[in-house]
C-alpha cells in the first residue's frame, strides 16, 4: 500500500504544475472568463454553485449506476452464451464488433424517436457503451483457461457445468473486472450522452445549459465532476477486485 502511494506522487504533481500553468495563463494575459476560466474560478463555482447542480450531480449517478448494472448483466450474459452455446460465437461475434462502429450520437436521437424521453433510451444509450469491452474481456478470459486443467477435471469426471463453475469462471475474472473497469468510465460518459439529448435534469442537462449561456466554468465544473465520477468507480471496482480474486497472484 505504501509503495502505490509513493507511485501516485508523480501524477499528483504534474496535475498540479498544469493547475498553476493554467492559472498563471490565464491571469497573466487576461483571458476572458468566457473564453477559458482559470482553475481557481472553476473551484469558486463548484462550491458557490453546489445548491444549483447538487441535484444534477444526484440524477447522474443513478443513471450511470442503474445503466451500469443493466449494461454488465447483458455484457456477462452476452459472453456466457457465447463461450458456452456452440456456433454461437463465430455467428454473433462480427456482428458485436459492427456494432462498436455505429456513433452513439448519432444512434442516440434515434433512440429518442423509439422510445420516447424516458429512461429507457438512456438505459440503452449506456448499455451499448457499457456491454462491449465486458463481453470481449469475459470471452478472452474464457480463452485463457489452462487447457491442462480442464483435462485434468475432465480425466476426473467433471461434466461442462463443474468445469465452467469451478475453473473457466474464475480463470474469467480477472478479465472480467478488466472490462468492468473500463466500462465504468464509459457508463457516465453514455449517461451525460443521453442526458444530452432530452432530459430535464443530469449533469449532461446542466452542461447544455451551461454552454449556450456561455458559462464556461461551470461547464469546466461538469466536466469536474464527470471526471471524479469516472474515477470514483474505477478505483470501487479495483477495491472489489482485490476483495473477490485474492487468489491471484501480485
Amino acid at each position: 500500500m505504501r509503495k502505490k502511494l509513493l507511485k501516485g506522487w508523480r501524477p499528483v504533481l504534474v496535475l498540479i504544475l498544469f493547475m498553476l500553468c493554467w492559472e498563471f495563463i490565464c491571469s497573466s494575459f487576461n483571458v476572458p472568463k468566457w473564453l477559458l476560466p482559470a482553475p481557481s474560478i472553476i473551484l469558486q463555482e463548484a462550491i458557490t454553485g453546489w445548491s444549483d447542480y447538487a441535484h444534477h450531480l444526484v440524477s447522474t449517478i443513478q443513471l450511470t449506476i442503474l445503466g451500469f448494472l443493466v449494461g454488465s448483466s447483458v455484457g456477462i450474459l452476452v459472453a456466457v452464451c457465447l463461450h458456452l452455446i456452440p456456433g454461437m460465437r463465430e455467428a454473433f461475434y462480427p456482428i458485436l464488433i459492427i456494432s462498436q462502429n455505429i456513433p452513439i450520437i448519432i444512434l442516440a436521437p434515434l433512440l429518442v424517436i423509439w422510445f420516447g424521453f424516458g429512461i429507457l433510451p438512456k438505459i440503452i444509450v449506456i448499455i451499448l457503451v457499457c456491454f462491449f469491452p465486458i463481453t470481449i474481456a469475459t470471452l478472452d478470459g474464457f480463452r485463457q483457461t489452462s487447457d491442462e486443467l480442464k483435462h485434468y477435471m475432465q480425466m476426473a469426471g467433471a461434466n461442462k457445468q463443474q468445469i465452467f463453475l469451478k475453473l473457466e469462471w474464475p480463470y474469467a475474472l480477472p478479465s472480467l473486472f478488466s472490462g468492468l473497469k473500463i466500462s465504468a468510465t464509459y457508463s457516465v460518459m453514455g449517461a451525460v450522452i443521453s442526458e444530452w439529448l432530452g432530459s430535464s435534469e443530469g449533469i449532461g442537462y446542466y452542461m447544455t445549459l451551461a454552454s449556450s449561456s456561455f458559462r464556461t466554468d461551470r461547464v469546466f465544473v461538469a466536466i469536474l465532476f464527470i471526471v471524479i465520477l469516472s474515477l470514483l468507480f474505477f478505483l470501487l471496482l479495483t477495491y472489489l477486485e482485490q476483495k473477490v480474486i485474492r487468489w491471484k497472484a501480485d
